[in-house]
């Protein structure tokens, strides 16, 4: 079976107003619970601090294509500012909440953040002092010397908020930072068309199972592309309810998904395995509402229906079936929509050349995967040779060593060595 339609179309779309768009239709729902603090926010309510934190930023300067870093947990505030920013017309980056001084000065230099979204915790004992761009530094919760209230952020009452200059297809929605296999962590520029079409990807028929009635129980860093565009936009454009917590852990996650009648939870390996030792032991519930469990960033186990994507890719390439009739044991499955792939010998390989003119493999032959799709980035930031390296003709070159089966589907078998070559 070949995936080959989208949810919708994602041409012109930006991704705040598809958003804000929701919450017009989904005023009276909640949209988000933070697990945090009991906060419950409304579709309308959450559409409201959208279009106020964009008039703030537009009134402290924001101009579009300005940078504005966020670096917080996940939390009400982390969301509504990711999307508040892209309402300004300004590009949001994303830190680690973990991050210590050096990672978190390297980023905020890199992007030329003009302003800082954090809480006063996450920078104890960091010093922002010197960094060329940098005016403006709000605070959530905990307030720190030298920095302005998020609150206050939100009270600016007059002024209208700027609008991206670009079309879809050009204006940078998003900068994560991945560090990918080579050198230091490389901005990610994906834009608007990017994030949307790859949302419009998952939802299409055979994609993701998400639907409005649903309650997500997110425990995945949101900083992460993963739980950005797998996660959070696509809630919210559809409609369900997302509860968010800052970390993963087993005794919450339990309470909160029998409290929230959860139905369906994004996860990672580690915490799958953290999660079925405590129902064997006994110590987590399995009377509950969930309807299937999504996993990403590392393989499962062979017997688990599994996917393959990157950063580049906002996130998703491909994705198994949940019909038993096309599960295939440790396949990553087949492309989504619209994403096209080529495997190509690594033997004397002319990377010169596009990937249209060259032989690929024959079936259940490895190669290196090459794929084309409108969720591929538009590149690295202030990186265009690293951007050469893998992005070429309109095609992604991945890295990864992969077969392709007679019914299309694929399974990584290995990872090419020294990927990128760049000073």
């Amino acid at each position: 079976m070949q995936r080959t339609e989208l949810y919708a179309d994602p041409k012109g779309r930006f991704l705040h107003d598809l958003v804000l768009d929701s919450c017009r239709r989904n005023s009276n729902k909640t949209a988000l619970v933070d697990a945090s603090n009991g906060r419950r926010l409304s579709f309308a309510e959450y559409g409201e601090t959208v279009e106020a934190v964009a008039r703030g930023l537009t009134a402290a300067g924001v101009k579009p294509g300005d940078v504005v870093a966020i670096f917080l947990a996940n939390s009400w505030e982390f969301c509504t500012a990711f999307h508040g920013v892209q309402l300004a017309g300004a590009i949001p980056t994303l830190l680690n909440p973990t991050y210590r001084e050096r990672e978190v000065r390297y980023q905020l230099e890199n992007s030329g953040a003009t302003v800082l979204i954090t809480d006063g915790g996450n920078i104890a004992g960091i010093n922002l002092a010197g960094l060329p761009n940098l005016r403006r530094v709000y605070t959530t919760r905990q307030p720190a010397t030298g920095t302005e209230s998020f609150q206050e952020l939100l009270q600016t009452r007059s002024g209208l908020y700027s609008k991206p200059e670009q079309s879809s297809d050009q204006s940078v929605a998003a900068l994560p930072y991945s560090s990918g296999t080579t050198g230091l962590p490389k901005g990610v520029m994906l834009s608007h068309l990017n994030l949307v079409a790859n949302i419009y990807q998952l939802l299409g028929p055979n994609g993701a199972q998400l639907s409005a009635t649903d309650k997500i129980l997110c425990c995945l860093p949101l900083y992460h592309i993963y739980g950005l565009n797998v996660i959070l936009s696509p809630a919210l454009i559809l409609g369900a309810t997302l509860i968010v917590t800052p970390r993963f852990s087993v005794e919450q996650m339990g309470r909160i998904l029998v409290d929230e009648g959860v139905t369906m939870m994004p996860l990672v390996p580690p915490a799958i395995l953290a999660i079925c030792q405590a129902a064997e032991a006994g110590q987590f519930p399995r009377d509950h509402n969930v309807r299937w469990v999504k996993s990403g960033a590392a393989p499962l186990a062979p017997d688990l229906c599994q996917g393959y994507g990157m950063t580049e890719a906002s996130p998703v390439t491909h994705v198994g079936f949940l019909d038993p009739a096309l599960y295939r044991p440790d396949s990553i499955g087949q492309p989504l929509a619209q994403t096209d792939c080529r495997v190509l010998a690594t033997s004397n390989l002319d990377t010169s050349s596009s990937p249209d003119e060259l032989t690929e493999v024959a079936s259940g032959q490895p190669g290196e995967l090459v794929m084309r799709g409108p969720q591929f980035m538009l590149g690295y930031w202030k990186e265009p040779q690293a951007t050469a390296a893998v992005l070429r003709d309109g095609w992604y070159w991945s890295g990864d060593i992969v077969t392709r089966d007679r019914d299309g589907f694929y399974r990584v078998v290995d990872r090419r060595k020294e990927m990128i070559k760049y000073k």
